[in-house]
């Protein structure tokens, strides 16, 4: 039997990582996915699919990711008190995060004035 699943998705919210009682890392987010088809009046539909991540990958997503970064997603399907959630085995960064387009922006900036300067 398989149980395997693939989303490519943006974060609902901003992720929080928490720690169980033995001290293991645990994060809980939202996943946006939109279906590729326009409903009756012509307006994609999104779905919020709750995804779990533990250990290191918990760690990792919650530095580098923030509410509204493209991220994909592989994992498997478990419920959980009655409800259905994808725990993610491996995250890949589909977006830049914040920093990363600041550290861009600034160094535009330097070449700016170096292009001024110059001149």
């Amino acid at each position: 039997m398989i149980n395997q699943m693939s989303l490519v998705g943006r974060l609902a919210n901003d992720i929080k990582v928490n720690k169980t009682e033995s001290g293991k890392e645990i994060a809980t987010m939202t996943l946006a996915v939109p279906r590729d088809y326009k409903n009756s009046e012509g307006i994609y539909e999104t779905d919020f699919i709750d995804c779990t991540l533990w250990g290191e990958t918990a760690k990792r997503i919650s530095e580098y990711c923030e509410k509204g970064d493209m991220i994909g997603m592989r994992g498997r399907l478990q419920s959980r008190d009655n409800k259905l959630e994808v725990v993610a085995d491996k995250v890949s960064f589909l977006t830049r995060t914040k920093e990363n387009q600041t550290q861009e922006i600034e160094k535009q900036d330097e070449k700016e004035i170096e292009e001024e300067m110059c001149k």
